[in-house]
């Protein structure tokens, strides 16, 4: 196993030359050399020691971290449409009910709208896209049209409908997650 790099980037890491980790170490800066270059390959003993100087151990720096994913595409997506109230919710950030806030894409139809929520804890950000809604939060009506965003505090039910002429599209986030 090439073990080499790996040891050399964590090495560099921590800001320590090949003859500062072999003297914490208690090895050779030769030694500290050839492991690098995947020249030899320390006892588990002599590696677990190179660990520790090195602020890890054995499980850590075996570990195969997977990549988290940054950017999403329309495959990653999951969508689901409600006729009844005319509108089509996209979660375009997969699992995001897992995070602090879950941003979804709305498309509502002329004249569609979303269900009711009621009062949580949170904050509820939006920005319109294209067309025109209502936002409607306890007995106030707010409207905002392509290009306007909206900021409230989810204390009062609250829901949007969209222009019975055009209908709209817009991103919605949600913090914590509530779609």
């Amino acid at each position: 196993m090439k073990i080499g790099n790996k040891l050399k980037e964590l090495r560099i890491q921590k800001g320590l030359t090949q003859e500062e980790l072999a003297d914490r170490a208690e090895l050779s800066k030769g030694f500290i050399s050839q492991l690098e270059r995947d020249l030899t390959s320390p006892s588990i003993a002599t590696l677990v020691d190179i660990l520790q100087v090195l602020g890890t151990g054995l499980n850590e720096f075996f570990s195969e971290k997977t990549e988290e994913q940054i950017v999403f595409s329309a495959a990653d997506y999951f969508e689901k449409t409600d006729e009844s109230c005319k509108n089509k919710t996209e979660w375009i950030i997969p699992n995001a009910q897992k995070n602090i806030m879950e941003p979804i894409r709305l498309t509502l139809e002329p004249g569609g709208s979303t269900y009711p929520d009621n009062p949580h804890e949170g904050e509820e950000f939006g920005y319109v896209l294209s067309g025109s809604v209502t936002i409607h939060i306890g007995k106030r009506a707010i409207r905002a049209k392509k290009g306007e965003s909206f900021y409230f505090t989810p204390n009062s039910t609250h829901y949007l409908t969209a222009s019975e002429k055009t209908g709209a599209s817009l991103i919605w986030v949600s913090s914590p997650p509530s779609f």
